[in-house]
């Protein structure tokens, strides 16, 4: 199997008939690709038998333009690059890779945020994939259409809009609701494409917190990590918590960005202090004893949770500090690190998710304006959060079935500069509201693409 990216050149039908194509003579002798039959050109789940021209001035590849209107490519005022691929044993010319980002919605009457809030992440993605070879559309669970073996997405070509589209190789999820995600439409679209078309698809689900801490647990590298976690099964284990710890943190198991987190304190005059995230900032209230306050918080909840050891995390001028790595895998297919924040609680907040007003900051400057008791310059705790946000990723990994290749991993710091995981989310944030300078491409971007052309083997 041989592999190239090449330019892509459409030529008009009057030129160049539809069932053949012109590659250049350079490349066929390399790969050894036979100009007097036919082969098969396939892209994604749509195929066709063509015929190649080989023309010794021809630097990639000439479509015809009814064949590059099939394959949705388009006359562009840049040069557009694809990658090839050649299977002697089934005469196959496979061009691609093709990258289907599935979103939760899209708003096709503003053709400027066609996205909503993550419309500049997926311009991004667009250029990235541009850039590095690969073909990118977005679509969303309306646009599944498991009858015609394709779907209608996005691209976009100096302007987004909509096309038929064929199965693509690779699929990123980046549904934000855990209820789409386990619909039927979607479930059954990925058994499909699976089965049918040797679809990959990637961060194929959301994260359970309490699954996640209990397949760590049986990790021993990571174990030191975790603050001691339970189910809230009962008011049992609320009492047995308390009882070992003066602070307790009660999460949603299936919640995100900071969402319903609730903290309880004990007073040993009042009985017991919560506070509650919500939209609008903390909410307090306070309980005599916990026969009370399970049952006003929790009996008579459908939400399950994970009540969990309170820590101690280091403050910026009173405000709570945690760090947030980002794991990804790269063009090799291994766990990296690509980037490493601190986020500061907003004033309004004990939590520190930018959602819920936090900020982010660089983790030398945090560290240095924060009352951590230990010698810590910065640098040395983010090569232990780094070392420890790889321990995690790998361990996930190896302990869950599910398909990762981004994590976003949630670390707090004690004042005596300990490391505790707090939770490892799936769907990191992509929202527009990241700061980004204008013009560039985030990193963690250019390696997703990456990664999907290493999985897709272009």
């Amino acid at each position: 199997m041989s592999k190239s990216k090449v330019a892509i050149g459409i030529a008009p039908s009057t030129l160049l008939q539809s069932d053949a194509v012109i590659l250049s003579e350079s490349v066929m002798k390399r790969w050894n690709i036979p100009a007097t039959q036919s082969v098969t050109l396939q892209f994604g789940s749509w195929y066709e038998q063509i015929r190649i021209i080989p023309a010794a001035k021809q630097k990639g590849i000439m479509l015809n333009t009814t064949l590059a209107k099939t394959l949705a490519f388009h006359r562009t005022n840049t040069p557009t690059y694809i990658h090839l691929k050649y299977i002697a044993e089934t005469k196959t010319l496979q061009l691609g890779p093709i990258i289907g980002i599935l979103v939760s919605k899209d708003f096709p009457d503003d053709l400027s945020r066609p996205f909503g809030a993550i419309s500049r992440f997926c311009l991004e993605v667009s250029e990235a994939a541009h850039a590095q070879g690969a073909y990118v559309f977005f679509f969303t669970p309306k646009h599944m259409r498991i009858d015609t073996h394709s779907v209608f997405g996005w691209t976009y070509h100096d302007h987004w809009q909509q096309k038929q589209m064929p199965i693509p190789h690779v699929i990123y999820n980046r549904l934000s609701s855990r209820k789409i995600e386990s619909s039927p439409t979607v479930q059954q679209f990925w058994k499909f494409v699976t089965n049918k078309y040797n679809t990959t698809i990637f961060n194929e689900q959301f994260l359970d917190k309490t699954e996640v801490f209990q397949a760590l647990e049986q990790h021993g590298t990571v174990r030191t990590y975790l603050p001691e976690s339970k189910p809230l099964a009962s008011m049992n284990t609320l009492k047995q918590m308390s009882n070992k710890y003066s602070t307790l943190f009660v999460k949603p198991v299936e919640g995100s960005m900071g969402r319903g987190i609730i903290r309880i304190t004990a007073d040993t005059t009042n009985g017991y202090q919560v506070q509650r995230t919500t939209n609008q900032g903390t909410r307090h209230g306070q309980y005599t004893n916990l026969t009370q306050l399970y049952t006003r918080l929790f009996r008579k909840k459908t939400t399950k949770y994970q009540v969990q050891q309170g820590l101690r995390l280091i403050e910026v001028q009173k405000r709570p500090v945690d760090f947030r790595v980002l794991a990804q895998k790269n063009h090799l297919g291994e766990w990296s690190i690509t980037s490493t924040v601190a986020r500061i609680a907003g004033s309004q907040h004990f939590v520190s998710n930018i959602a819920r007003g936090g900020t982010l900051s660089r983790v030398e400057e945090a560290i240095s304006k924060s009352n951590i008791l230990t010698p810590n310059n910065g640098l040395e705790l983010i090569t232990r959060l780094k070392h420890a946000a790889m321990q995690i990723a790998k361990a996930i990994d190896k302990q869950l079935e599910a398909h990762f290749a981004e994590l976003g991993i949630d670390f707090a710091v004690d004042r005596f500069g300990r490391i505790w995981l707090l939770e490892v989310n799936s769907k990191p944030s992509k929202n527009d509201n990241t700061p980004l300078k204008d013009g560039k491409i985030r990193p963690s971007v250019k390696k997703m693409i990456a990664y999907a052309k290493y999985i897709s083997e272009f």
